[in-house]
């Protein structure tokens, strides 16, 4: 495991900004109104060849309550993780009494190493600042402009030299590509009390005011000796009810993250069944070409025969992805939340299958003299040999004497067979049809 860094500090400091200085590009969201960032955010960082994982943490606040009491505890849990703990103060404000309780906490902490970095120090009258940091018992203070990169070079060369030793081979084991699954759906149907249940650790925010997670929370995860990262999201509203800046930009994240991850397990409240939201996620991830799992959630809410109503919902509202298994979940109780991943694996696995050539003719052949396609003013229309494109999704091009003549219901009908002959359950299948010359193409 790679050696890990945690930014930590009250809120709206700019941890964030450094977060994203950091790790590169947009990783977290940096924005001007307190408390934005709630959750533990991982990613990895590197400066002069070492490579570290680097922890955006909430506003360290000893005396919140509610939803900052919570945000507390998790940079708590995050400092307790670090091996070191970069502890950012705002040059703009001076120091506070809550800057005198976190620094406080972070020398009863023990011997972890602790780095000042004191930010917004974009002038010499700011520069001043760094010499009241040094009251609050800090061996060496770093002036920085998260912002700008003033300064975050020296920081890292701090950073760097404070890391233990790297193990052998850890940093190779780093890039073997666990499976990204993606927690996505609306706000408040579950998705970060799923993803604890599975940690078994307070792991993400769990609260009842919607919108809790803001930032995507990725978390690595092992199961039967398998490696996923499991990404919490953002709940996605419409885009008509998204009317604070901070939540937009939470939901643009949280569409990255859908749309970059491997599956995507998309959580739909079980207390009220499909909604027209879920529908435009689902579409959403089946244009991208992702794999998916549906998960019904709260099922120790239900009443006897919601089972079978709410997968007949399911049918009805979310046909277009009738080919992701449905599974069916409660985080109180622990009902199938480890189906998640399996299923997740299943999707994983057969979106980046291949079938062999000579195989797929053999079936296709069987599925085209089953059933025809249909003519086209009196003349026949002819499907000559299929082949696999690609994989991630799985794609394949139908050669035809007449592409532009295969039917909507026809291309389902192909679709649906060779979905069922090559079991791709939980991912897409792309189909492309082309005549013998390549004159004419469509695609499906």
């Amino acid at each position: 495991m790679l050696p890990l860094v945690a930014i930590v500090g009250r809120p709206n400091v700019g941890k964030s900004t450094l977060f994203n200085r950091v790790v590169g590009g947009r990783a977290a969201i940096a924005h001007d109104e307190p408390g934005v960032t709630r959750d533990r955010r991982y990613a990895e960082g590197e400066w002069a060849g070492r490579r570290f994982r680097v922890c955006d943490t909430g506003g360290l606040d000893p005396g919140g309550a509610g939803i900052s009491a919570l945000v507390h505890r998790q940079a708590r849990q995050a400092v307790d993780e670090a091996d070191v703990v970069v502890f950012v103060l705002d040059a703009l404000e001076g120091i506070t009494p809550a800057d005198r309780e976190v620094a406080d906490l972070l020398r009863r902490q023990g011997p972890r190493a602790v780095l000042y970095a004191a930010n917004k120090v974009d002038s010499d009258r700011r520069e001043a600042f760094v010499g009241e940091v040094y009251a609050l018992g800090a061996a060496e203070v770093h002036g920085i402009s998260a912002s700008h990169g003033r300064g975050v070079g020296d920081l890292l060369d701090a950073v760097v030299a404070l890391l233990p030793p790297a193990e052998p081979g850890a940093e190779a084991e780093e890039g073997t590509g666990p499976l990204r699954l993606a927690f996505v759906g609306r706000p408040n149907v579950g998705k970060s009390s799923l993803v604890n249940r599975l940690l078994g650790a307070e792991r993400v925010l769990v609260h009842d005011q919607p919108g809790t997670t803001r930032d995507p929370v990725d978390t690595p995860f092992e199961y039967r000796g398998r490696r996923f990262v499991l990404c919490d999201t953002a709940g996605m509203r419409r885009r008509a009810r998204v009317d604070e800046s901070v939540e937009q930009v939470a939901a643009l994240l949280a569409e990255r993250a859908a749309v970059r991850a491997d599956v995507c397990a998309v959580v739909i409240d079980g207390a009220e069944g499909p909604t027209e939201q879920d529908a435009r996620l689902c579409d959403l991830i089946e244009r991208a070409g992702r794999g998916a799992v549906l998960v019904l959630s709260k099922s120790d809410r239900w009443r006897a025969g919601d089972d079978r109503r709410l997968r007949r919902e399911v049918r009805e509202q979310l046909g277009f992805v009738s080919w992701a298994e449905v599974v069916v979940t409660s985080a109180r109780t622990g009902e199938g939340v480890t189906k998640i991943i399996d299923a997740a694996a299943r999707a994983w696995e057969a979106h980046g299958r291949r079938v062999p050539t000579s195989e797929l003719n053999r079936v296709f052949e069987g599925i085209v003299e089953r059933h025809p396609p249909p003519g086209i003013k009196g003349q026949p229309v002819r499907l000559y040999y299929a082949t696999q494109a690609q994989a991630r999704p799985p794609s394949f091009v139908i050669t035809a004497s007449r592409p532009d003549a295969i039917t909507a219901s026809y291309r389902r009908y192909l679709m649906h067979e060779i979905r069922k002959a090559f079991d791709f359950t939980g991912t897409p299948v792309r189909l492309r049809f082309h005549g013998r010359g390549k004159s004419r193409r469509s695609r499906a």
